[in-house]
């Protein structure tokens, strides 16, 4: 699991905060799935949303991403994530994702090991 904290590279860059993070994240071929949690309480939701489909597409990601959004704006993040053809899992409560990020996670894993291929790339 990795806990990266990229508040500050959030606001003050928006999606290269975002991107560089996804970067990181992803170049470990351990890494199975991402879980994105974000209470945005000064920074609004929408922005965040935006940076998140902005580094998505960017880096064409091919593995599971889970997305918990809660504060300022998450209506209007909800529907910029629904309306982009990223697949997203957009999830209310932290719980459901962290649990969805785990059962992906697995799912990943065991495709792996069995040499069977997963589509879960970005339809741009």
């Amino acid at each position: 699991l990795y806990n990266l904290f990229v508040k500050e590279a959030v606001v003050s860059t928006q999606s290269t905060g975002v991107t560089e993070a996804f970067k990181i994240i992803s170049s470990d071929p351990k890494v199975k799935a991402i879980l994105v949690n974000i209470f945005g309480g000064i920074m609004r939701c929408d922005v965040i949303a935006q940076g998140i489909l902005e580094a998505a597409t960017n880096l064409k990601l091919d593995i599971p991403l889970i997305v918990r959004l809660q504060g300022t704006n998450v209506e209007e993040a909800k529907a910029l994530m629904g309306m982009s053809n990223i697949k997203i899992l957009p999830i209310d409560s932290l719980d459901e994702a962290a649990s969805m990020a785990v059962k992906l996670s697995d799912i990943v894993g065991k495709a792996q090991a069995l040499n069977v291929k997963l589509d879960f790339s970005l339809d741009i």
